[in-house]
């Protein structure tokens, strides 16, 4: 009796196994084919323009564009949004509160390590905004370094706090605020000199805020640093690579055939400056700092 149990025992495990075998063959139980089936991804941004905003309670944004078009050929049509601080959209992503983020985040090798970035939707360079009239001569961030009294404000978590390291600025000479209307805010109150971020953000920022107290720096001097340009993409959960594979592919697609070209337009960027072609800089390539 024990042995026949024991016999029984063994079988069931090797059903049950082969079983789960299958249904990961099939795709279930994976994330795609959960959202495929619910038909809705929840996406996660930080109210950033050009890239992911909101607007008269519409989500708007060349990131969010793409991301529609892409989930849409996957079959998933619903995109439901979460607001989030910049610097709270990967601990989001790692807890499971969204799907995917959609903001134009900047691949970074430290980055991904926490994330699974796709392949690049865009590329972008730095911006700044001073006071009107730029009485501290601001053209560069090595001008911020070589004058130890200028205060630089950045939006907490972005990639220009690394940046202005880079080039000599003090770390006691930069601040943070949760967003880049606050960024703008310091600026326009005296709190800070300048402030910087992608060059499409501080340029929507500025002329949205239509103020004389402010100027953004035409003249400004691209850094020659690792990460300038940036590319930014969307992100996901690293257990999620099979919608991340999957998001890749029909981006390609999308990609070959000029949508995303005419998304970007459509939505303040270029698509001769910001457009990265099909395997001209893959997100490979800048995980592994070789871009």
């Amino acid at each position: 009796m024990k042995k026949t149990g024991f016999t029984v025992l063994i079988a069931s495990i090797f059903i049950f196994l082969a079983a789960c075998g299958d249904d990961t063959a099939n795709g279930n139980g994976s994330k795609l084919k959960e959202l495929q089936e619910s038909g809705t991804v929840t996406i996660g941004f930080a109210n950033e323009a050009p890239y992911a905003y909101e607007e008269n309670g519409e989500l708007k944004g060349a990131s969010v564009a793409i991301a529609e078009a892409v989930f849409a050929e996957l079959g998933i049509d619903t995109v439901e949004a979460q607001l989030s601080d910049w610097s709270q959209l990967i601990p989001g992503l790692q807890a499971g509160q969204f799907d995917v983020i959609t903001a134009g985040m900047a691949i970074q090798p430290a980055r991904c390590e926490n994330v699974a970035f796709s392949e690049p939707t865009m590329q972008y360079g730095e911006g700044l905004v001073v006071e009107a009239g730029n009485p501290l001569g601001l053209e560069s961030y090595k001008d911020i370094a070589g004058n130890p009294d200028v205060t630089v404000v950045v939006m907490e978590g972005a990639t220009e706090i690394g940046f202005l390291q880079e080039e000599g600025v003090d770390p006691n000479q930069i601040v943070t605020a949760p967003d880049i209307a606050a960024t703008f805010s310091a600026v326009q109150s005296g709190r800070a000199d300048a402030t910087t971020g992608t060059e499409m953000t501080v340029k929507m920022a500025f002329e949205s805020a239509n103020s004389d107290a402010l100027e953004f720096v035409e003249s400004f001097e691209q850094p020659n640093i690792k990460g300038v340009p940036s590319y930014g993409a969307e992100a996901f959960n690293l257990n999620d690579e099979d919608l991340r594979d999957a998001y890749n592919e029909k981006l390609a697609e999308l990609k070959e055939d000029g949508t995303i070209a005419e998304l970007l337009d459509e939505n303040g960027f270029s698509s001769e400056s910001n457009f990265v072609p099909v395997d001209e800089v893959t997100t490979e390539e800048v995980c592994n700092g070789e871009v």
